[in-house]
């Protein structure tokens, strides 16, 4: 299993109450794909530089930190994808936190 960082900027369109059930929706599928989440950081609503659709101007920043199956990532992206709540995704490696010494 490799750790992995997920960056995810949730589609928050006029619907801001819905934002605790939809990072429970991403911690489910993360959970049915074999994936252990470590943290789950909530971060503010920012507004995009560029806008490329006049319809989204800004959203809700959420950053995953978990452990999965290297053959799963693909899948969790795919899935992601298909998700009305998830308006962008970025899955990178995460390296092991040092030790405090």
């Amino acid at each position: 299993m490799k750790r992995y960082e997920g960056l995810f900027i949730l589609n928050t369109a006029g619907k801001e109450e819905g934002i605790k059930e939809a990072i429970d929706k991403i911690s489910a599928e993360f959970v049915s794909a074999g994936a252990n989440v470590e943290t789950v950081q909530k971060m503010d609503r920012k507004n995009f530089t560029r806008i490329a659709d006049k319809k989204h101007t800004s959203g809700f920043y959420v950053n995953v930190v978990f452990t999965s199956p290297p053959a799963a990532i693909a899948p969790l992206r795919n899935r992601f994808g298909l998700n009305e709540e998830v308006f962008r995704v970025l899955i990178s490696e995460s390296p092991e936190p040092k030790p405090a010494k």
